[in-house]
């Protein structure tokens, strides 16, 4: 992909913004042009909490977009808030774990994964943020794992370095996250 727009979408605390550091990290690691917009104020009162990226390998000439390759929706109010940056050439997941009803829109197409169930159940209610990142590299293909291991490492590294086992766990988040498109449907 020469360009992906993504929008990435959940409640304060879900680990959102972090997610969107990392992958545009990533991205910058990968040696493309990188674009991070947060937007977020009130989700540590229970808002919606968004943000915008874009990884090219060309130049990116506008830093807003109205629609989105790609939009994870990881909360109900998330999907209310993140259809308008949704049509029929965007795909969307959405977290049916978390999310009680399923996104109706005209999309490319709609994926569910049950990543904070997957998170609970399996890993660490902690990881989850790193299983949806997982889910965004496979779906868009835009920078390698070993570009997002190396941006998990810049980010993490001294968590990492006091407890080695944290690595590990966020690396079987990032590779399960991945898994779950591959189960799901091929984006």
């Amino acid at each position: 992909m020469a360009r992906a727009k993504i929008v990435l979408a959940g409640e304060g605390g879900q680990g959102v913004q972090s997610i969107a550091k990392i992958l545009v990290e990533a991205g910058y690691s990968a040696n493309k042009n990188v674009l991070y917009i947060p937007n977020f104020g009130v989700e540590q009162r229970g808002g919606v909490s968004i943000a915008f990226c874009q990884i090219a390998d060309e130049c990116i000439g506008e830093p807003r977009f109205s629609k989105g390759d790609i939009v994870i929706m990881l909360s109900d109010r998330a999907i209310e808030r993140c259809a308008c940056y949704v049509d029929e050439n965007t795909t969307v997941v959405y977290d049916d774990s978390v999310c009680l009803k399923k996104p109706e829109m005209k999309a490319k197409r709609i994926i569910n994964v049950s990543a904070s169930k997957i998170a609970n159940d399996e890993l660490s209610a902690r990881v989850f943020n790193m299983i949806i990142l997982g889910v965004v590299l496979k779906a868009t293909k835009v920078v390698s794992i070993q570009n997002a291991k190396d941006a998990l490492e810049l980010a993490l590294g001294k968590k990492f370095v006091a407890k080695p086992e944290l690595r590990d766990l966020n690396y079987k988040a990032l590779e399960r996250g991945m898994g779950l498109i591959n189960n799901t449907a091929s984006v």
